[in-house]
């Protein structure tokens, strides 16, 4: 087993941690949490014997094969495949100790190699590498390509293939999802929950974190306590213990009724009322996240944009792609304040090249787009990062938006974001990958928009950050397109999903739980059709939209029956904030006007009764929908 005895570790003059003791069994898997600078991947160099301990004992059995993934990017003329290959050191060693025995014609050793090349699955290794780049999101055009053709963001999935890759007894990942897309999380957790050796994971996903950890290492107040459970366990547990400090628990009920409010104001409001549901939900899980976030050193809101007109853009039989190449096609869509909207699709789908399209950075290929005047466009890449300027501290580039505003008001601003003191005034050029990420976003936040376009916003960002902004999110009033690997963050933001695919976006009929369901059954699907003449797949096809068209017939009345009763509930709130206005007059309230004010009232009993009724009858059909969605999904999962 891994054990740390009375362990304490120090970067310079900086103690991370001290009298750290615990023990890890074989084939259990561990999520590594802190925030960040409190030593996490001081521990990972520690296993790795990068580092040593200044104080205590790292114990980890001598036979033990580590691996980890290379953060240097690889730079190379080897295949993709074969650089995945190469993970397997083992196996690479048998090839060599092969060639050598060939070349020297020893007989007897090159049976013994041979016997011991089928015993480590060495003539399926290309096979396995093959599979998990697949997962990772190349194509098979891609797999023969250079490592030095690809970016560097897939250089780095690159180095997480080849980790994979090694038959290892104890597995490192810091970080592994920054640089992959939704399906390909989905796959890696699928990956991870089998892999049989022991795993320490760090990662800011909390959703990639319950779905495959079994315990939580974590470090605080340079403390390392192991606790029981997925991150949501290791959340209530700590949410207890701070719960149980008046001064925390009045901090964690603040953060409630902030959200609280919010549902209050907007489910009188029909053309809100779909967001006022989605925060219902998300109120339970918030009342078991917040108490486990109250010293988050993050708090902001996005500030009110400064107009918002009802119509902000329109795309109409709109396609968009690059050198004349359409991606996406026949595009109808139209964003409001108040939109909500998560992308879903597969790798290379379009997502980004939609985002880019909503941005203006892309001219449609043909069709109409059009935009309101007051349009306000805020648009999170990972170049945005790029962009800022290395000798620049966060005041300055603050400055640079607005020249007039007070020194004072711009720290406090910043201070929401983690730049608090000396930090506002620090040149931007040694911040960590999360602290530029924060501080994009700042940029992007203070600009005041009125539409918000987020491609991956959360990579490099930790656990407190992604939940403050989860929290900021949920209040903005302009409209928003998210596109995200984290599944938390589309939950408990987005009100509805479009799915990318086939040069189309359309909306996703099924919940975001069931879309791993999707991919593997459209993933079973190609496969199939690949394995089938021409006839068989079109049939397939064939029955495919049939399916789906009788499923869109099916759920047509109960989405109906939700437009109706939100068209009804609108019209009565109407009324309903005519009379209220009518008896805000005084006068009503003299003697001679006793009987009008009674008759006003009745109205009002009458009015509140029917709005009551007709959010009822909302909320049923919303619920059956939902209900309908879900069975839908589980009787193709059976």
């Amino acid at each position: 087993m891994l054990q740390f005895v009375d362990v304490g570790l120090r970067r310079g003059a900086r103690l991370l941690f001290d009298h750290a003791g615990f023990q890890i069994h074989p084939g259990q898997k561990v999520g590594v949490t802190g925030a960040n600078g409190t030593g996490k991947s001081s521990l990972f160099a520690l296993l790795r014997d990068e580092v040593h301990a200044d104080s205590g004992e790292v114990r980890i059995p001598a036979d033990w094969r580590i691996a980890h993934v290379a953060q240097e990017l690889a730079s190379s003329e080897r295949t993709a495949i074969e650089f995945a290959v190469d993970g397997d050191t083992g196996l690479r060693d048998l090839q060599q100790q092969l060639l050598s025995a060939e070349q020297g014609r020893q007989g007897e050793r090159l049976a013994e190699l041979h016997a011991a090349l089928e015993q480590i699955g060495g003539y399926t290794a290309h096979s396995r590498a093959g599979r998990l780049l697949h997962g990772l999101g190349f194509s098979n055009t891609d797999l023969q390509r250079p490592v030095s053709a690809f970016s560097g963001g897939w250089r780095m999935r690159l180095n997480l293939a080849q980790a994979l890759m090694c038959r290892s007894d104890l597995l490192l990942l810091d970080e592994p999802t920054n640089h992959l897309d939704l399906d390909a999380v989905i796959w890696l957790e699928a990956w991870l929950r089998n892999y049989p050796g022991t795993l320490l994971l760090i990662s800011h996903d909390r959703e990639f974190l319950d779905s495959v950890v079994g315990q939580i290492l974590h470090i605080e107040h340079q403390l390392v306590r192991l606790y029981t459970g997925n991150y949501s366990a290791f959340e209530r547990l700590r949410s207890e213990r701070l719960a149980g400090q008046q001064a925390e628990y009045r901090k964690q009920q603040r953060e409630i009724a902030h959200v609280q409010s919010y549902i209050d104001r907007f489910r009188a409001k029909a053309s809100k009322a779909r967001q006022a549901q989605s925060r219902l939900k998300a109120l339970q899980r918030m009342q078991e996240i917040v108490p486990a976030h109250v010293d988050s050193p993050f708090h902001f809101a996005l500030r009110e944009p400064a107009r918002l007109p009802q119509q902000l853009l329109r795309l109409e039989h709109a396609s968009a792609g690059y050198g004349g190449k359409p991606v996406i096609t026949n595009l109808r869509l139209s964003l409001s304040p108040g939109d909500r909207i998560g992308l879903l699709g597969p790798n290379g789908a379009g997502k980004s090249t939609l985002i880019k399209l909503l941005a203006g950075m892309l001219e449609p290929l043909d069709g109409q787009y059009e935009t309101a005047r007051d349009l306000n466009t805020g648009y999170f890449a990972q170049h945005q990062v790029d962009q800022l300027h290395p000798e620049h501290s966060p005041l300055e580039h603050l400055q640079q938006i607005d020249p007039g505003a007070r020194d004072q008001d711009l720290r406090d601003y910043l201070g929401g974001f983690g730049f608090g003191g000396d930090r506002a005034a620090t040149p931007v050029a040694p911040f960590s990958g999360g602290e530029k990420s924060r501080l994009a976003l700042a940029l992007l936040v203070y600009r005041r928009p009125n539409l918000l376009l987020l491609d991956e916003p959360t990579n490099h960002l930790d656990l407190e950050m992604r939940q403050a902004l989860a929290q900021a999110l949920q209040d903005f009033t302009g409209a928003m397109v998210l596109v995200s690997h984290d599944r938390h963050l589309l939950r408990v933001c987005c009100d509805e999903l479009l799915l990318v695919h086939d040069g189309r976006v359309e909306p996703f009929p099924l919940a975001l739980d069931e879309y791993p369901q999707w991919l593997t059954a459209r993933s079973r699907e190609e496969d199939g059709g690949q394995a089938a003449d021409g006839p068989q797949s079109a049939a397939a096809r064939k029955q495919q939209k049939r399916d789906q068209a009788e499923q869109r017939k099916r759920l047509q009345p109960l989405r109906n029956r939700i437009s109706s009763a939100e068209q009804a509930l609108e019209k009565a709130q109407v009324a309903r904030a005519h009379l209220e206005n009518q008896l805000a007059d005084t006068q009503l309230y003299t003697d001679s006007a006793k009987g009008r004010l009674k008759a006003l009232l009745l109205e009002k009993a009458e009015l509140d009764s029917r709005c009551e009724r007709l959010e009822q009858d909302w909320l049923e059909a919303s619920e059956a929908l939902e209900a309908v969605q879900t069975a839908d999904g589980a009787g193709e999962r059976a």
